[in-house]
């Protein structure tokens, strides 16, 4: 079995729509996504599954303003060494610069986002945006992120739609294709990152996390 912690319910999202594009199933593979409530939360969820280790692989995703917390995490709960970047990638944990959000949208360029939006009925309030004061004249990408990010339902829609996009360009954003890759089951096993240890405890329900991170 594996675990992927991920900040929010739209990169659960994201990641499980990304998974039915590339013809996997998650369950079918015992790969369970869970949304941790914000980045803050990680050290108490990799001290619930890892004990477990043998039997539990942990992976996750983070922002990268939140990089370093997820670094400290994964060192207090000794992981493994996660000093840098590529240390945490070989523990199965990847960081999105500067978010997923923007991940996607560089993914799928400023004209595909924003066919997306016309498809979706949003292009209007979009122009409207942009037509702001606070907002004339920025980059496009900024625009879009903040257009997405105005609202939880909007955000949650679109992490789906992005992905979908994405996947149809082949265009898949790094980190979700290599967090993808490092929990594809090998001979009926999720793959492992970190040294084993024994089982000490069974995980609680991911329930319990407190407010959520979207």
């Amino acid at each position: 079995m594996a675990v992927v912690l991920v900040e929010g319910i739209s990169d659960q999202i994201a990641l499980e729509t990304a998974t039915v594009g590339r013809g996997r199933d998650l369950e079918a593979e015992r790969v369970v996504v869970v949304p941790i409530g914000g980045a803050h939360a990680i050290g108490r969820f990799l001290t619930r599954f890892g004990p477990l280790g043998a039997r539990v692989r942990l992976a996750g995703l983070c922002d990268l303003h939140e990089e370093e917390i997820f670094r400290r995490g994964l060192d207090a709960a000794q992981a493994g060494p996660a000093g840098t970047r590529t240390d945490m990638e070989h523990l199965g944990f990847y960081v999105c610069v500067d978010d997923l959000e923007d991940e996607l949208i560089r993914a799928v360029g400023v004209a595909g986002v924003e066919a997306l939006f016309d498809s979706q009925g949003d292009l209007g309030s979009f122009r409207s945006l942009q037509s702001q004061p606070a907002w004339r004249g920025r980059q496009p990408e900024a625009q879009m992120r903040r257009f997405l990010g105005s609202g939880s339902r909007r955000k949650l829609r679109y992490a789906r739609l992005l992905v979908e996009a994405a996947v149809g360009r082949d265009a898949l954003p790094r980190p979700l294709d290599a967090l993808l890759t490092a929990v594809r089951p090998i001979d009926g096993q999720a793959l492992d990152h970190r040294p084993e240890r024994q089982p000490t405890a069974q995980p609680t329900h991911a329930g319990a996390a407190g407010r959520e991170r979207i």
